[in-house]
């Protein structure tokens, strides 16, 4: 071979090299637009479905997975998605027009045809179903729409076409049904790997979205619950039958606990496990799936702690509820009175002391020594003692947080007074904070009204304690004064007057 026809071989090797090697660029450039593309799908799937908030939302599934079928370049013509109701045998179904229109919700019985038989049986199974028919068979599954009523007309499912000659069903698993894909013919491998990407995604984002529908119908019971109470409250108490009321709200409370213990038991349950779990994938190797699992549970973590939070504190009210309408069972006996009062004026001071917003408070302690023993049930009395200091110590709280903790002159005082009064015992207690608003002077004793923001209270203390002291015979009185503007708060306060008859 002459070195001139060497040479044009050889330029005709490097120039093919080149254009391999070209071609192999852009077969990679391909595979990455593809990756990135079957990416931006399973992204667009999670933000659309994490957007859906109402069962109607829920008519949106199947325009967004007719277009991101289109986006990845799977070949159909008809998709939906299959949700399983185990509770109920039922399957639910949004399915498409051939233009990728959604049709009104259907609902199937598990056992109601052919189809919904086998797609049930392979989602328990975790396989992928496929099916294929003719032109008859669709027209048969139509006529069975129509038959139990899901359908009004035939163009209604068909959107004016004509039934296919040949249609493919491809039924693909996740975690909640199925995702329906319908094609003239079987999807191959790499687009049904397509297709199970983007139902990988959708069982995830579904699987939230169900979360939130629990939570925001567990919270429209519970605030449709409050309303039903605050209406009858506020009827029971225009009518004066306070009796009514606590026998209402004693029933309720009492249906109310023990699920509520369940829910507050099962959460810090939850939450150990999720603890346990975490433990365990340690033990995985690193990958996406791992992350977007600890991801979840971390989600869910955060939940059963609110759950349990919102749990306690709805427990809490509940005890108080029972405790407002139940008639203590105790009988009256002769107690010191000097020191019953005493011992809890320091256990309600100490008890603010230990608490999250613990003040400095002067106790002015002015017990009668003529006060001998007065006829009380002490474990309901007791309770008396300490509402009405605990209301005296959030009241102070409350002005030196207006006012500024270094507000000069301020020092936060209570005084507590025993007096003899014929044939009557008279405890007063007095704090030296804001006052009580006039326009709230008479709703202070009304059960569950309360000034405080938030979980800070019940609006049942000053309540409880008024039906204990007319329990024991007595009254209860308060006098309040708020300072006039500009003498810098001298000369309010709140005193409540407790007069129990001594026999």
């Amino acid at each position: 071979m002459e070195e001139n026809d060497l040479q044009i071989y050889r330029r005709f090797t490097s120039v093919l090299s080149l254009t391999y090697k070209r071609y192999k660029d852009l077969q990679l450039a391909e595979a990455h637009a593809r990756e990135a593309n079957r990416r931006a799908s399973i992204d667009r799937v999670r933000a659309e479905i994490a957007s859906m908030r109402t069962t109607e939302d829920l008519n949106r599934i199947t325009p967004l997975v007719w277009n991101e079928l289109k986006s990845l370049g799977v070949p159909f013509f008809r998709c939906g998605v299959f949700i399983m109701q185990e509770s109920e045998s039922l399957v639910h179904m949004y399915l498409s027009t051939p233009d990728g229109q959604s049709i009104a919700r259907l609902h199937l019985a598990f056992g109601s045809s052919q189809i919904t038989d086998h797609a049930v049986k392979s989602w328990r199974t975790k396989q992928v179903y496929k099916a294929h028919w003719n032109r008859q068979d669709f027209q048969e599954w139509v006529q069975t729409l129509m038959q139990q009523g899901m359908l009004q007309q035939t163009t209604q499912y068909t959107a004016g076409e004509d039934a296919p000659e040949s249609l493919w069903l491809h039924f693909i698993p996740f975690a909640q049904g199925m995702l329906y894909v319908g094609g003239k013919d079987e999807l191959n491998d790499e687009h049904l790997a397509l297709v199970q990407s983007l139902t990988a995604s959708f069982a995830t984002a579904y699987a939230r979205y169900e979360d939130f529908v629990k939570l925001e119908s567990a919270n429209q019971k519970v605030e449709k619950t409050l309303e039903e109470l605050k209406a009858t409250q506020s009827q029971l108490i225009q009518q004066e039958k306070l009796a009514s009321l606590g026998q209402l709200t004693a029933g309720i409370a009492h249906e109310i606990k023990n699920p509520l213990n369940f829910v507050n038991n099962f959460s810090d349950l939850s939450r150990e496990l999720i603890e346990e779990v975490f433990v365990e994938m340690e033990n995985l190797e690193a990958s996406a799936t791992k992350e977007e699992v600890i991801a979840i549970l971390r989600d869910v973590q955060n939940n059963l702690t609110k759950v349990h939070e919102h749990g306690t504190r709805a427990d809490g009210i509940v005890t108080s509820m029972l405790q407002h309408s139940r008639a203590s069972g105790g009988k009256r006996l002769p107690i010191a009175f000097n020191p019953l009062v005493k011992e809890f004026v320091n256990l309600s001071f100490h008890g603010m002391r230990a608490g999250k917003a613990p003040i400095n408070v002067e106790i002015d302690l002015q017990l009668n020594d003529q006060v001998g023993d007065v006829l009380l049930i002490s474990e309901d009395f007791s309770r008396v003692i300490l509402n009405l200091c605990n209301n005296a110590f959030d009241a102070m709280r409350d002005k030196l947080k207006a006012a500024g903790m270094n507000k000069e002159g301020y020092m936060p005082r209570l005084t507590v007074i025993t007096a003899l009064q014929k044939d009557k015992v008279i405890l007063s207690i007095a704090d030296n904070g804001p006052g009580i608003p006039k326009e709230i002077q008479d709703k202070i004793l009304q059960p569950f009204f309360t000034t405080k923001k938030g979980t800070e209270g019940t609006g049942l203390g000053l309540s409880i304690t008024n039906d204990i002291i007319k329990a024991h015979g007595g009254e209860l009185k308060v006098e309040t004064k708020v300072a006039d503007p500009g003498t810098s708060g001298k000369g309010e306060g709140t005193t409540f007057i407790v007069q129990i008859p001594t026999f």
